[in-house]
């Protein structure tokens, strides 16, 4: 089930996506959230009349870095050992269609194509075999950092935290195996980055074992999975865009910030 998150006339609300062509998809809102047991209404929607919001509205956005070697090695980083995380704020979170605002304080904005795990219930210490119970699905997202501030400060909470940092969407994909996806980017149309989600280092499950140790992970948090290599500049103007196999695509447009 393709699960969006969407508005229209002024209300928020879950619905299942419906349908193969992108100008037929219809919203069948749901009774309820999707963090628990919930009912279809039954009352439909075209897609084409709601705004797509982001699908989710995370308590924190755990994001995990270098976990593609050859995206480590293209930025001059050994490859980590361990799982290495990192913090997006909730802040951060745009959806699909969203601007993303170009920071004053970067002049080297880069993207990064990610596979993000939405988490689907409470939890801590999951084991490994237990992983897939807490997982709702998956979504496309987009880790923008500001390259020159990353290298520049060391710690990462500006370069990769600021506000419209962390495009998500355009909705939770429920079933569908993460194992070896396609993932791929486009600026203007023109391929940046195209990997496969079998290229991480350290898989999903080693990811929530490994920050489920240390917190609780709440419905709805959101956690980013690594990006392939190709990670590049974005400029004002430009429009990108977020595919992975058997999810959908996330566009974005870059805009100065005001």
């Amino acid at each position: 089930m393709r699960i969006a998150r969407f508005s229209i006339d002024g209300n928020v609300a879950f619905g299942a996506v419906e349908g193969d062509k992108p100008d037929e998809l219809v919203l069948d809102i749901i009774k309820g959230i999707p963090f628990a047991d919930f009912e279809l209404s039954g009352t439909k929607v075209p897609l084409s009349q709601v705004r797509l919001l982001p699908p989710v509205l995370p308590n924190k956005v755990v994001a995990f870095g270098r976990n593609y070697a050859e995206h480590a090695r293209e930025l001059g980083n050994e490859v980590p050992e361990a799982p290495f995380a990192f913090f997006k704020p909730s802040t951060s979170v745009i959806g699909p269609g969203d601007e993303i605002a170009y920071p004053s304080f970067s002049q080297e904005l880069h993207h990064e194509a990610e596979l993000a795990v939405v988490i689907g219930r409470m939890c801590r210490e999951v084991p490994r075999e237990r992983v897939k119970d807490v997982i709702l699905g998956y979504t496309c997202a987009n880790d923008v950092t500001a390259r020159d501030v990353q290298r520049r400060e060391k710690q990462w909470a500006r370069a990769k935290g600021f506000d419209t940092s962390c495009p998500l969407g355009p909705w939770v994909e429920t079933d569908v195996d993460p194992g070896d996806l396609t993932i791929q980017l486009t600026v203007n149309g023109e391929q940046r980055q195209l990997g496969r989600t079998s290229e991480m280092i350290h898989p999903i499950e080693d990811l929530i074992v490994n920050i489920s140790e240390a917190m609780t992970l709440l419905p709805g948090d959101v956690i980013l999975t690594g990006t392939p290599a190709g990670v590049g500049p974005l400029n004002v103007g430009d429009e990108v865009a977020v595919t992975i196999e058997g999810i959908g695509t996330l566009t974005n447009k870059v805009i100065k910030r005001g």
